[in-house]
């Protein structure tokens, strides 16, 4: 994809990378299991953009729902460390295709979701 449309793309760190993913980003906050670095072909890895250790266990709990875990996720987005991150991100995703990567089986409903949101509204 050409950086004149440069996209942001979500997809699981244990699918094979491909050409044209661009810069490939982790956005976990723990290593994916039985993931061997070197195979992962990671560009970055921001831990200041992923979910708390707190949200996350609140999240895979019993009460966690996705609606209240993106308000709090977003919120979290705007400390300083993690708005420094943020930026960072919007701008190789201003240059470029980005990929975000995840080992959360359904990224439609993790945090991935919600970052590609708010760099998608930024390019707009």
């Amino acid at each position: 994809m050409a950086a004149s449309n440069p996209a942001v793309r979500v997809r699981r760190v244990y699918e094979e990378p491909s050409p044209d993913d661009g810069v490939r980003v982790l956005v976990d906050r723990l290593w994916p299991r039985g993931l061997k670095k070197t195979d992962a072909r990671i560009d970055e890895w921001p831990k200041a953009l992923t979910p708390s250790t707190e949200l996350r266990r609140w999240y895979h709990g019993t009460e966690g729902e996705y609606e209240e875990f993106s308000r709090r996720y977003e919120a979290e987005l705007d400390a300083p460390e993690a708005a420094a991150a943020l930026d960072r991100l919007r701008d190789l995703a201003a240059r470029g295709t980005v990929t975000l990567l995840t080992a959360a089986k359904d990224p439609s409903v993790s945090h991935t979701s919600v970052l590609r949101r708010s760099l998608e509204e930024a390019r707009a």
